[in-house]
């Protein structure tokens, strides 16, 4: 059996939340100048930018098809909504042989709005990944997005979604700017454990990122090294050793985690940086850390089978983004055992999410 741990979606409801957004991120419809009021022009292809927060008709972002996630001047993202359609994600899953998917939705998460928006925008993403695994009940599983930043409306969100059934939560880079050990977000962990949800991180655009965002730097790089560090204070900032039951799944091979691990030992078992939070060196708590097999790589793949070994690998696509069939080669190519393919391919993960499949 086949699971894909990291397959991505994005609500049109959610669009309407987060073009509501005060600041960055935010986002543009994109509409066909010169016609009607909807911004749609059947017999032109030009396609213009136009705010969604501008707009005075919600049915603008109704009929738009395409949107800009917009980072200020540091980054954006163009999405289409036909990439997201579960019809769509059904499609692609048959053709590469995945029987099931574990939706979340793709960047920026809830964390990063306005407080008031952030509530708002956790639940009908939410909603939305409910209802397709209401609609498709063995074909789908939920990843819940939390308003992080509100911590007792994120704990009331994680007993909502919990009663739905939904096997994971949400947990990006950073939470609006703030560093995901802030103390603050303890008794997030505190019931993530408790309910034995499964935290699976994701990339957010680095709030550093100015620093870096020539030549497309921040998705070819910034992203993964950011993800790198969150689960580096997970580690160092003691949240791991404080909540040692908590399941964490980390994307994209590890990012550089892995391959850096000797030299983060070395700092801190010789030269006594960085312990303060710690009693264990930083690769007794990667041991239980789950990797991801998103990368396009032979190469790192095979390192993070390496460092992680078979039994806290599980496969994942970043579908719609990438063509699944990629990495389902990348694992059906590797030289193991088809016993450890199989773990990686599902067996892991219906373990690690409890999924009874």
């Amino acid at each position: 059996m086949r699971i894909d741990c990291q397959s991505h979606i994005f609500p049109r409801a959610y669009i309407d939340v987060l073009a509501q957004n005060p600041h960055p991120p935010q986002i543009e419809l994109l509409y066909t100048a010169g016609d009607d009021s909807n911004g749609i022009g059947s017999n032109s292809s030009t396609r213009e930018r136009r705010s969604r927060r501008d707009t005075s008709s919600t049915s603008s972002a109704q009929h738009a098809d395409e949107f800009v996630i917009t980072y200020g001047d540091v980054q954006q993202f163009r999405l289409r909504e036909e990439m997201y359609l579960p019809k769509r994600k059904l499609r692609d899953m048959d053709k590469a042989g995945i029987d099931m998917a574990l939706i979340s939705t793709n960047i920026p998460g809830p964390c990063m709005l306005a407080p008031d928006l952030a509530v708002k925008g956790a639940q009908v993403i939410n909603d939305a990944i409910g209802e397709m695994m209401h609609q498709h009940p063995d074909r789908f599983a939920g990843l819940a997005s939390l308003p992080w930043q509100d911590v007792d409306a994120t704990i009331d969100e994680m007993d909502r979604v919990h009663s739905l059934g939904f096997c994971g939560v949400m947990l990006y880079s950073h939470i609006g700017g703030r560093p995901v050990d802030d103390p603050t977000f303890d008794p997030i962990y505190k019931q993530a454990e408790a309910k034995e949800l499964p935290i699976v991180l994701h990339p957010t655009v680095p709030t550093w990122g100015e620093t870096i965002k020539d030549h497309s730097m921040i998705p070819m790089m910034g992203l993964q090294v950011d993800t790198s560090f969150a689960l580096l204070r997970l580690i160092l900032g003691g949240v791991l050793e404080r909540h040692p039951k908590l399941k964490v799944v980390m994307p994209h091979v590890g990012g550089v985690l892995p391959y850096m691990m000797g030299r983060i030992e070395h700092q801190t078992e010789v030269m006594g940086r960085g312990r303060e939070h710690i009693k264990q060196p930083p690769s007794a708590y990667m041991r239980h850390i789950y990797l991801d097999t998103v990368s396009p790589s032979a190469q790192a793949l095979r390192y993070a089978y390496e460092f992680s070994g078979p039994d806290h690998l599980v496969f994942g696509t970043d579908h719609p983004w990438v063509d699944p069939q990629l990495f389902v080669t990348l694992v059906e190519t590797m030289d193991i055992p088809n016993s450890e393919k199989a773990q990686i391919f599902g067996g892991n993960a219906r373990k690690l999410f409890d999924l009874g499949t």
